[in-house]
């Protein structure tokens, strides 16, 4: 079983930067590939980005790269997201999520443990 909470979220302008932080607890944290999604009122969850177990790989959507990077600190226990370049159409709760697949996938039916979220609002 693995607990995830995210943190980091808030208002920020365009153009600005967040880093978004996913602390996790339970067992074998190492082990759980790990991505980022986000959600907005009425549409889907949508993916941001993934990192494999060891940190080796990582996916992006084509709508973030170049501006989001996602990491881990598996010593820590911790994934972080962090977001540059912010556009208003970044505005959306983001939730971190563990998956046990070797490689992360795109999908969210792919993961096995959420996070609540956090809001993050980017204003124009």
């Amino acid at each position: 079983q693995l607990q995830l909470v995210e943190s980091g979220g808030r208002l920020v302008r365009a153009g600005g930067s967040l880093r978004l932080s996913c602390a996790a607890s339970g067992r074998a944290f190492s082990t759980y590939s790990l991505g980022w999604f986000r959600q907005t009122p009425g549409k889907e969850r949508d993916f941001v980005a993934a990192i494999s177990w060891g940190g080796g790989t990582t996916y992006y959507a084509d709508s973030v790269k170049g501006r989001f990077t996602i990491s881990r600190d598996n010593a820590e226990n911790t994934a972080s997201l962090q977001m540059n370049s912010l556009k208003p159409g970044d505005t959306a709760v983001y939730y971190c999520a563990a998956t046990v697949r070797v490689l992360p996938g795109r999908t969210k039916n792919e993961y096995n443990y959420w996070g609540q979220g956090t809001q993050v609002t980017v204003s124009s």
